[in-house]
């Protein structure tokens, strides 16, 4: 385990990480498009899959990266725990911030109502979800390079619906809270105990929460 850092770039360090000048990568929970044209940018040969219940981020997705689409695909689903319908707890905000969709999760809101009172959640909309294993066999990816995460508070049903795909994959970027700002949220020592061939990277700290790297030793 390597010390906690802070980054300028993360991506940057992410690629350079990997090595591979044509990564495989899922960004779960990719709303508008911005960590994968990040990636893009600095490995314009790699093959993103990517990942928006959200129908506002979707449409600002399809349009930061309508030049990409031959490198990027993008499937309007979450990924859970099942296969179906799921619903989906979409954010917004005061007046001040508009449009605010970056909070949104499958999982209700709990602490998060209160430790970001300018964050408010609209009612539940029903969305599709697949779970990772069938959504990795269907599309035919047997190997991953990086999982990128961002599914507030939802990364235990990810991880519960993807047991097979994980083990294939080399390293994981997520983000954590021991705040439990989401109804059944995981902390970090909790989600390390549901990935046992995992083992920390790096730390990306931000008060009691940040985001975390994490590498398959079995791989």
């Amino acid at each position: 385990m390597l010390e906690s850092t802070s980054s300028l770039d993360v991506h940057q360090q992410l690629v350079s990480l990997l090595g591979n000048p044509s990564p495989t990568i899922l960004d779960i929970g990719c709303n508008d498009g911005t960590d994968t044209k990040r990636f893009l940018e600095l490995c314009p040969e790699a093959r993103l899959y990517c990942f928006e219940p959200d129908p506002r981020a979707v449409v600002r997705f399809k349009k930061n990266l309508h030049r990409d689409l031959e490198n990027v695909r993008l499937f309007e689903i979450a990924i859970s725990d099942r296969n179906g319908q799921i619903e989906f707890h979409p954010s917004n905000a005061d007046a001040e911030v508009k449009d605010w969709d970056l909070s949104g999760s499958i999982r209700r809101p709990k602490n998060h109502l209160t430790e970001y009172e300018w964050v408010r959640f609209d009612q539940p909309i029903s969305v599709e979800t697949r779970r990772l294993d069938d959504w990795a066999s269907e599309a035919n990816v047997n190997e991953l390079d990086l999982i990128w995460m961002d599914v507030q508070g939802a990364e235990s049903d990810v991880i519960a619906g993807g047991g097979r795909t994980l083990s294939n994959t080399r390293y994981i970027y997520t983000e954590y809270s021991d705040r439990e700002l989401y109804e059944g949220q995981l902390s970090l020592q909790a989600i390390l105990e549901l990935l046992p061939s995992f083992e920390v990277v790096r730390l990306y700290p931000r008060a009691v929460e940040g985001d975390v790297l994490l590498r398959n030793t079995s791989c």
